[in-house]
């Protein structure tokens, strides 16, 4: 069965690239610390960390970033997946491993954990989740290292979810892993509305009512045999003009594009584990699985059967 996103709003390229942005949480964690305290978090691979903090203050350091002061209100995305440190002051010795640190299981992935001396206290509720669907991927990829959202638009959202978290009434992990998302794409959006970076590139070309249109198009049905000539007709626009539009906006040519792509939507099917490379090769449309592993390794620079066997990454606390 081919691969298709039958609900994506093509007519709002923009709204498409958020409609996609269907979170898969690695782990959830609130913290109950005391002064001094320093949590040091590692990498997450293709994961996406948020931190909220609920009651006190923290310091949030990004390598590459000047240190920021977090209170309650606003909302820490590090959306590459970076390992970063929480501190109460900076300077502090390095801690043991998180995953040394004493914390109690509420559930699989979300877990509680207390840890300091016997100073001010603070709380966070901390997350890593990741994108099921590759137009997350490619969103993620384009947003700065560090994001701190301090809009009245979040506000009330960051209400919910600090009160979800300090009660943990029952269903309160579903709640807050549905709050999440919601957080997580406020600030992409509060983001996509005010960074110039966001007018330019891919996100830029979203914009464009043409070409937009025709990247939706391409993400919503990726194994569809597109050709220049027939994203132009779709979008009304002489093939001439399309192409030379097209490339100069998103920044390579149309068919560099729905390859790439299709290897995008190829690489998040077999890294669930869920398909074989043959089955993820019928659905994109390819005719064998030799022909598709070679534009895969052309395109990403590994066999499709490596990624597939990588599998998902890991939780932080298992």
């Amino acid at each position: 069965m081919a691969v298709t996103s039958p609900l994506a709003p093509v007519g709002d390229p923009l709204g498409a690239a958020l409609h996609h942005l269907r979170m898969d949480g690695a782990c959830y964690f609130r913290s109950e610390l005391t002064e001094p305290w320093r949590l040091s978090l590692p990498s997450m691979g293709d994961c996406l960390w948020f931190h909220v903090v609920t009651s006190g203050r923290c310091w949030l350091a990004v390598p590459g970033e000047e240190p920021r002061l977090l209170q309650p209100g606003e909302l820490a995305l590090v959306p590459h997946g970076q390992g970063h440190d929480l501190w109460s002051a900076p300077g502090l010795p390095a801690p043991p491993a998180i995953q040394d640190i004493p914390h109690e299981f509420v559930s699989e992935r979300y877990a509680v954990l207390r840890h300091g001396g016997s100073g001010a206290p603070a709380s966070l509720v901390c997350g890593a989740v990741r994108f099921d669907h590759p137009t997350g991927y490619g969103l993620m990829a384009l947003l700065p290292r560090l994001m701190v959202v301090a809009d009245p638009a979040v506000e009330s959202t960051l209400r919910l979810f600090a009160e979800e978290a300090r009660v943990l009434l029952p269903g309160g992990e579903t709640v807050i892993t549905r709050l999440a998302d919601v957080l997580v794409i406020q600030a992409i959006r509060s983001w996509l509305a005010s960074a110039p970076e966001a007018r330019a590139g891919w996100l830029g070309a979203l914009r464009d009512p043409q070409v937009g249109r025709a990247v939706a198009l391409v993400h919503r049905e990726p194994a569809r045999a597109w050709t220049v000539a027939g994203l132009a007709s779709a979008v009304a626009m002489s093939r001439s003009t399309f192409a030379a539009r097209f490339t100069e906006l998103v920044g390579e040519p149309v068919m560099g594009y729905v390859t790439r792509w299709r290897m995008h939507v190829a690489a998040g099917r077999l890294r669930a584990g869920e398909v074989s490379v043959a089955e993820v090769a019928r659905e994109l449309g390819y005719r064998s699985e030799a022909a598709f592993s070679r534009a895969f390794k052309r395109v990403t620079g590994v066999s499709p059967g490596s990624v597939r066997r990588a599998g998902p990454p890991v939780g932080l606390l298992s």
